[in-house]
């Protein structure tokens, strides 16, 4: 594949994941996913099955949006910085919904093989999300 095809898999991954269609992961994602920066709550599945319950999860706790700003792709591998936006209006593990607004930024790569995403790699602004939902206190706050 192309580097612009590489692109537009990436941002079609993204905005199935927006319209809640967790089935086009069996088009777009290889069954032996994998993730080397899983998400920050333990007891998913390995691979696409591990990919699709994590956003299952997301997708009914804080529905939202994927912002693409900035995409790079070479060879295999496409760069991806995003903005996620969402409401947390249900339980997240050990989190109760909060009906906050959410916003974080990260910055994905992605390996494609055989037109399919296999690999991610992803830098997110975890402190922020931890911070919205009200687990961490901000930055500067004075501990209680």
């Amino acid at each position: 594949m192309s580097s612009e095809e590489n692109k537009r898999l990436v941002r079609r991954f993204y905005e199935e994941i927006d319209r809640g269609n967790l089935d086009a992961m069996d088009e777009l994602v290889a069954e032996d996913y994998k993730d080397h920066s899983p998400p920050p709550f333990p007891g998913f599945a390995e691979g696409r099955e591990g990919l699709k319950q994590v956003f299952r999860l997301f997708w009914e706790a804080t529905p939202g949006t994927h912002e693409i700003e900035d995409q790079v792709a070479e060879g295999d591998k496409v760069v991806t910085r995003l903005t996620a936006r969402g409401v947390h209006e249900g339980d997240l593990p050990g989190i109760p919904a909060t009906g906050n607004a959410l916003t974080m930024t990260g910055t994905v790569i992605h390996r494609i093989e055989n037109g399919k995403l296999a690999e991610k790699w992803s830098d997110k602004d975890l402190h922020g999300l931890l911070t919205q939902l009200g687990v961490l206190p901000p930055l500067g706050a004075a501990p209680e």
